[in-house]
């Protein structure tokens, strides 16, 4: 068999319907997660689309690991690497066109399930920032609003179909979109009270 590269983004975009298994499959994962970080993170949430009932999804989980400081992440990292999970030595950015691409308000780490398990994205972030209050806003907003999931379902599918190959281009496609939801999020943050909801995990 060819040697695969599990960060090559030349592959197929598949999109299929909510699987209610998704919900147990976060839940095995953030138990295992939560064993081997303790008390390094603050709190471990389901987000992205699998975290939202009824939503068309890739079959990949988000998991957000929210810690005090990103940049003083210590033993995390190596820790999480032990345990196989793999990459996240470099610090990355989350994409906002309304903050500099620079601001640490978009700091990230990412890491990947360890080789041979099911698809799974840690996105690490730190507690008070703009990007990870924006995962369990946008996550939220997406599971109250029947609207706005079946209308960014449906973005979510035109754009597997003009980049079936190509997931650089799929993500291209949505990114605008999330600064389209933002501004609609955070109306119906302040028109409904939202506050950070209780850790998943």
């Amino acid at each position: 068999m060819p040697n695969v590269n599990p960060f090559d983004k030349r592959k197929p975009v598949v999109l299929v319907a909510y699987r209610p298994e998704w919900a147990t499959e976060f839940a095995v994962l953030a138990r295992r997660l939560r064993a081997l970080v303790g008390p390094a993170v603050l709190r471990i949430d389901h987000i992205g689309s699998t975290a939202v009932p009824g939503l068309r999804a890739k079959d990949v989980l988000d998991l957000q690991l929210t810690v005090p400081d990103l940049l003083a992440v210590g033993a995390l990292v190596p820790t999480l690497r032990q345990a196989g999970f793999r990459q996240g030595e470099v610090l990355l950015q989350d994409v906002y066109h309304f903050l500099p691409a620079d601001s640490a308000e978009l700091g990230k780490r990412y890491m990947r399930e360890p080789g041979g398990e099911r698809t799974a994205h840690l996105h690490i972030r730190q507690a008070g920032h703009f990007n990870a209050r924006y995962a369990l806003l946008f996550r939220d907003y997406l599971r109250a609003s029947e609207v706005a999931r079946t209308e960014y379902e449906l973005l979510k599918v035109r754009a597997a179909e003009l980049f079936p190959d190509n997931i650089d281009g799929y993500l291209h496609l949505k990114e605008p979109v999330f600064h389209l939801l933002y501004e609609a999020a955070s109306l119906w943050a302040e028109k409904v009270g939202w506050q950070l909801p209780a850790p998943d995990a």
